[in-house]
């Protein structure tokens, strides 16, 4: 299996980002492959693959436009706007709109002036379907597909939204067991208001900090509009600091079964952050 995803009956290369910090959240970018201990289900791996060079993206970016947001989405379309203009050029990314309905405002494209006045063009209106947005775009990116090894992309889905999701008739679980199938490494953004200890705040941020973890991804909660530039350039930071490690892995039954992948690094007093895991291949 490739955590790109793959129906051979071949063993294929399991390929797995990791994100790797140090003590003061700085990443650390100088790791030599040998550095690096994967463990499938308690067995060590060997790796077969691994590369500081990053590949290419294909990005979903979602952003919330309800209508709770309608006196910050200026600072958002701004913030998130400087986000997709750092994009490579060889990146693809789209512009989902989340409100009551769901829309793809602009489709996957390298062009920054397309997904910049895709973001700019948004209004402010109606409810949330924040689980609806993210099944929709993982859907999405898992139509990336790669026509050669050198165009394998990393996947990442970074979505914003200001509360609780309020119109949705997808499910939470629908939403994480296609994130833990997916490919894709979520970031969630949840901007913290006055009422951070209402029911539907706490649940919020359980959907966001659940969703990052268990795909590699990062939950950033700020307590100001005006902190999201520097929270989409993390992010954009992160994007460009990540290692691909990859290995087949010894495990050659094919039962669908839900396999715990745990990354080590030797250094000591740093941190490895990846995917939790990936569900092993069938026989169909």
């Amino acid at each position: 299996r490739r955590i790109a995803a793959s129906m051979a009956t071949t063993p294929k290369v399991a390929q797995k980002n990791v994100t790797v910090v140090d003590g003061s959240q700085r990443y650390v970018t100088d790791l030599d492959q040998e550095e690096f201990l994967v463990f499938e289900d308690g067995v060590k791996q060997d790796l077969t693959f691994f590369t500081r060079r990053q590949q290419p993206i294909a990005l979903s970016l979602l952003l919330d436009s309800s209508a709770s947001m309608e006196q910050h989405l200026p600072i958002l379309q701004t913030a998130a706007g400087n986000f997709v203009r750092r994009l490579k050029s060889e990146d693809l990314a789209h512009v989902i709109d989340l409100h009551r309905q769901v829309e793809i405002r602009q489709s996957f494209t390298s062009n920054h002036v397309e997904l910049a006045a895709a973001i700019s063009q948004m209004q402010a209106g109606g409810s949330t379907s924040l689980h609806n947005a993210i099944y929709i775009a993982l859907k999405e990116l898992a139509k990336i597909r790669a026509v050669s090894e050198e165009d394998v992309r990393r996947q990442a889905l970074v979505v914003f939204s200001d509360g609780e999701d309020t119109s949705s008739l997808v499910s939470f679980d629908e939403v994480l067991d296609l994130a833990k199938r997916s490919e894709t490494a979520i970031y969630t953004i949840a901007l913290r208001g006055a009422d951070v200890q209402t029911k539907g705040f706490r649940e919020a941020e359980f959907v966001m900090r659940t969703l990052a973890q268990e795909t590699g991804g990062r939950s950033f909660f700020p307590g100001r509009i005006e902190d999201l530039d520097s929270v989409y350039s993390q992010i954009a930071d992160e994007l460009a600091s990540q290692y691909t490690l990859g290995y087949t892995s010894k495990n050659a039954r094919r039962d669908g079964a839900w396999r715990r992948i745990v990354v080590q690094v030797t250094r000591p007093s740093i941190t490895p952050r990846a995917k939790r895991g990936y569900y092993a291949p069938t026989s169909r």
